[in-house]
Protein backbone atom coordinates (compact mmCIF):
# COMPACT_ATOMS: atom_id res chain seq x y z
CA UNK A 1 0.00 0.00 0.00
CA UNK A 2 1.26 3.37 -0.75
CA UNK A 3 0.84 6.18 1.38
CA UNK A 4 0.44 9.80 0.10
CA UNK A 5 0.99 13.16 2.33
CA UNK A 6 -0.66 16.18 1.53
CA UNK A 7 1.76 18.76 2.78
CA UNK A 8 0.95 21.49 0.85
CA UNK A 9 -0.73 22.28 4.07
CA UNK A 10 1.68 21.31 6.21
CA UNK A 11 2.85 23.55 9.19
CA UNK A 12 6.44 24.54 9.16
CA UNK A 13 8.49 25.65 11.91
CA UNK A 14 12.60 26.02 12.22
CA UNK A 15 14.27 24.89 15.28
CA UNK A 16 14.95 27.20 18.04
CA UNK A 17 18.44 26.53 18.11
CA UNK A 18 18.46 28.54 14.49
CA UNK A 19 20.61 31.38 14.37
CA UNK A 20 17.83 33.15 12.53
CA UNK A 21 20.68 33.84 9.94
CA UNK A 22 19.86 32.67 6.31
CA UNK A 23 22.16 29.65 6.62
CA UNK A 24 21.67 26.43 8.22
CA UNK A 25 18.19 25.89 9.04
CA UNK A 26 16.04 22.97 8.48
CA UNK A 27 12.42 22.72 8.49
CA UNK A 28 9.95 20.33 10.28
CA UNK A 29 6.59 19.40 10.12
CA UNK A 30 4.47 18.16 13.21
CA UNK A 31 1.42 17.94 11.81
CA UNK A 32 1.86 14.25 10.37
CA UNK A 33 1.28 11.42 13.37
CA UNK A 34 4.33 9.02 13.41
CA UNK A 35 6.08 10.75 10.40
CA UNK A 36 8.25 14.17 10.43
CA UNK A 37 8.75 15.75 7.06
CA UNK A 38 11.84 17.90 7.20
CA UNK A 39 12.80 20.33 4.07
CA UNK A 40 15.73 23.29 3.61
CA UNK A 41 14.20 26.46 5.03
CA UNK A 42 16.43 28.46 2.28
CA UNK A 43 14.85 26.13 -0.56
CA UNK A 44 10.84 25.79 0.59
CA UNK A 45 9.70 24.47 -2.38
CA UNK A 46 12.44 22.27 -2.95
CA UNK A 47 12.95 18.43 -1.71
CA UNK A 48 11.36 17.12 1.68
CA UNK A 49 12.76 14.21 3.29
CA UNK A 50 10.03 12.01 5.17
CA UNK A 51 11.28 10.80 8.35
CA UNK A 52 10.29 8.02 10.80
CA UNK A 53 9.20 10.18 14.31
CA UNK A 54 11.40 7.50 16.21
CA UNK A 55 14.44 8.31 13.88
CA UNK A 56 14.20 11.84 13.84
CA UNK A 57 13.63 11.48 18.29
CA UNK A 58 17.05 9.45 18.17
CA UNK A 59 18.67 12.09 15.76
CA UNK A 60 18.04 15.03 18.05
CA UNK A 61 19.28 13.59 20.85
CA UNK A 62 21.84 12.10 19.55
CA UNK A 63 22.31 15.99 18.80
CA UNK A 64 21.09 17.46 22.20
CA UNK A 65 24.14 14.31 23.29
CA UNK A 66 27.21 16.00 20.89
CA UNK A 67 25.99 19.43 22.10
CA UNK A 68 27.16 19.13 25.85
Amino acid sequence: MTRTLDLMAATWRKSTFSDGGPNNCLEVADDFPGLVPVRDSKVAAGPILIVAASAWAAFVDGVRTEAL
